[in-house]
């Protein structure tokens, strides 16, 4: 199969062809239908994280259609579409039964060491980003890193929502606590900010206020839920969005700023703290609603060759989201 290979930071990832193993045991064998390109990508393409000993395929953010199922798989089967989701867990350890698998840190979806890689080049084991690797024609997954989803909606939307979606309305809707009628800041407006800013729609918030340095986005933002925007590129921002509440600043700032009321709390958030298994089909059902916006987040599309000229446009600010595409899959 195809796939976008990174090797080193500062290089363009290049499209190589790689073998792909059998799915054992609890495995799953997905056709790529489409994927979304994150930002979490572009951090190892531009050296901002560590570097990793063994060339990667990247892409965590994909959807697809079941090809081949392990012995021991029981939640999906050929034919099924699915969501691919970095959020894997193992369901035993004692953040999984405590209802935080999103935090599960046994590693349990990865194969063990000792065995064959899921993925390699020229005989080299290759690693899959975030134990998903969707920059690839298929994807080889543990059953506990997917979620199956409604044949009815369409891949290519759906993909959005296995890390960009689900971290930003998770993060409205389930770690910051908003209440009805409280107020919202979104510092950032791109695919992960511009969820959050639906997230806080649907969850009532009475102001919601975008922020960003390009105006494509403000303007997005705006279309999507933000009641108010502010151009960060313009004055001190703090101070403009202090001018915007009457000094009171606001209830929840997302990405973080001084102006939250007092007694705040500081909260971290690791992928919306979700329940992907549940979270996904109703953030899913949301958009088949009409609630949640999936549509308009597609700023551009492309093909698995396209992967460098998408990070450029995410760099530039010229998209929310651009989506890969794959043959015959949506």
């Amino acid at each position: 199969m195809k796939a976008a290979i990174f090797r080193r930071a500062h290089e363009p990832l290049q499209i190589e062809s790689v073998t792909v193993d059998k799915p054992r045991d609890r495995e799953v064998l997905v056709r790529t239908a489409a994927t979304g390109v994150c930002h979490s990508d572009l951090h190892y393409v531009d050296g901002d994280l560590p570097p990793r000993d063994h060339p990667m395929v990247m892409g965590h953010e994909g959807s697809g259609v079941v090809e081949a199922v392990g012995s021991a798989v029981t939640t999906v089967k050929p034919g099924d579409h699915v969501v691919a989701c970095l959020s894997g867990f193992c369901g035993a350890c004692p953040q999984c039964l405590s209802g935080h698998p999103n935090v599960c840190a046994t590693g349990y979806v990865s194969r063990a060491s000792a065995t064959t890689p899921r993925l390699s080049l020229d005989g080299e084991p290759l690693i899959p980003f975030a134990n998903v690797g969707s920059y690839a024609e298929q994807m080889l997954l543990h059953e506990n890193s997917l979620v199956k989803i409604d044949r009815d909606i369409p891949l290519d939307r759906a993909a959005l929502v296995g890390c960009g979606v689900l971290t930003g309305v998770g993060a409205a809707l389930r770690t910051s606590g908003l209440q009805a009628g409280q107020t919202v800041a979104v510092f950032g407006c791109g695919g992960v900010g511009l969820s959050i800013i639906q997230g806080a729609r649907i969850g009532g918030a009475s102001r919601i206020i975008g922020i960003d340095k390009f105006p494509a986005k403000l303007e997005r933002a705006h279309s999507l839920g933000a009641t108010d925007v502010i151009d960060s590129s313009k004055g001190d921002t703090v101070a403009q969005l202090r001018e915007l509440t009457g000094g009171q600043g606001v209830d929840h700032a997302f990405r973080g700023c001084r102006a939250i009321r007092p007694e705040c709390k500081v909260q971290t958030s690791r992928m919306g703290s979700n329940q992907f298994r549940t979270d996904i089909p109703r953030y899913l059902e949301f958009y088949r609603q009409g609630r949640l916006n999936l549509d308009d987040m597609v700023s551009k599309r492309g093909r698995l060759e396209d992967i460098n000229e998408a990070f450029r446009a995410m760099k530039a600010g010229e998209v929310a989201r651009s989506v890969l595409t794959f043959d015959g899959a949506c």
